[in-house]
């Protein structure tokens, strides 16, 4: 699993970077046809290759998982693949090579892999664009999804996860000089900055839902009107309905600032993934941890979005959080524990033979 683990990490693969992207989706075919003793399919995406393994049989269970990262090209040179005192280093180690190779692996230790499925997917980190589709008929095929993201804190599984979106809105003013004539302009930051503020308001802690400006820019030169201003916001929700409520307030937005124009873009693009989703799944996760020995498996609910948002939106049982156990998600510290890289693989294969038993 290490050697597996160090060539995937080492084989770099930046979201949108096409001809990475197809280097890494074969390395990734040439192990799983190494372990699983049948070539996976590629599946050729406008972000980039997908990779689609099947057991054959019908289907029963889809393994779901991305092997593009967040980290630029060149970053292996400065980073590459390490241990040290039981931590496995390295880009996209945590998210999500380490969960790719467990779930290949526990795959291949099954005498049985009949009705089970891996699609693993080529543009998570950017959103899922030209895999969603895929995703989900996939998933609606064959009724049950394990997601195989990194875990949440202490090893738990995820039960559940916020849907996520993000808006930019764009304010059109007019310029004018802003120490001789500045009534003949249209302060586009001052009207951002009334709509900043009502903005932060959408938020409602008891639904879950967070609305969090995150990103702006505005004017050209400090004695000008600034004649346009940007900014993105950040939003999570939870509860159904909060989707279209925080969406159509964005799409009504307004200013007291005269002449003022506001354009609007974006939305909420994976829905939520609401703990329900995985209530027929996890006692099962509990089953299989007793069954290879595991204690305490514990299942928990997260802010951050991933593809199990889309099949349990299109009513798939869905549970996520197989991945790997460690930590620094998206950033240079990101680690596995390497001592849980073969329990996880074997909770993974417990669980898929009981789901297709």
């Amino acid at each position: 699993m290490l050697a597996d683990l160090e060539v995937l990490v080492n084989t770099e693969s930046p979201s949108l970077d096409l001809a990475l992207m197809s280097r890494s989706a074969e390395v990734l075919a040439c192990i799983m046809s190494e372990r699983l003793g049948s070539a996976p399919q590629i599946i050729e995406g406008d972000a980039g290759p997908h990779v689609h393994w099947s057991g054959g049989g019908s289907p029963r269970v889809l393994v779901v998982g991305h092997h593009d990262t967040v980290f630029p090209a060149g970053t292996v040179a400065a980073r590459p693949f390490s241990i040290v005192d039981g931590r496995a280093t390295g880009p996209g180690v945590y998210d999500m090579k380490s969960g790719i190779v467990q779930a290949v692996h526990a795959v291949a230790s099954l005498a049985d892999r009949g009705g089970i499925e891996i699609l693993i997917t080529a543009d998570e980190e950017v959103g899922s664009g030209s895999s969603r589709e895929l995703i989900e008929g996939r998933a609606i095929a064959c009724g049950a999804v394990l997601v195989v993201e990194p875990s949440a804190e202490g090893g738990a599984l995820k039960t559940g996860r916020k849907g996520t979106g993000t808006f930019e809105v764009v304010v059109h003013g007019r310029a004018a000089h802003a120490g001789l004539e500045p009534e003949k302009g249209v302060n586009a930051l001052v009207a951002a900055a009334e709509l900043i503020g009502s903005i932060a308001t959408l938020g409602d802690l008891d639904t879950g839902t967070t609305v969090t400006p995150t990103m702006a820019s505005a004017g050209t030169a400090e004695n000008v009107v600034p004649a346009e201003a940007r900014f993105k916001v950040d939003v999570r929700v939870v509860q159904p309905g909060e989707k279209e409520r925080i969406e159509a307030a964005m799409a009504a937005l307004v200013t007291s600032v005269p002449e003022a124009g506001i354009e609007v873009s974006g939305g909420i693009t994976r829905p939520p993934m609401h703990e329900s989703a995985s209530a027929t799944l996890m006692p099962v996760a509990v089953q299989a941890a007793h069954d290879v020995g595991l204690q305490g498996l514990q299942g928990a609910a997260v802010g951050g979005g991933s593809d199990g948002n889309f099949t349990a939106a299109v009513g798939v049982a869905t549970l996520d959080g197989l991945g790997g156990v460690g930590g620094g998600a998206h950033a240079d510290h990101e680690f596995v524990l390497v001592d849980t890289l073969v329990p996880r693989a074997q909770l993974m294969a417990a669980l898929l033979a009981r789901l297709t038993a």
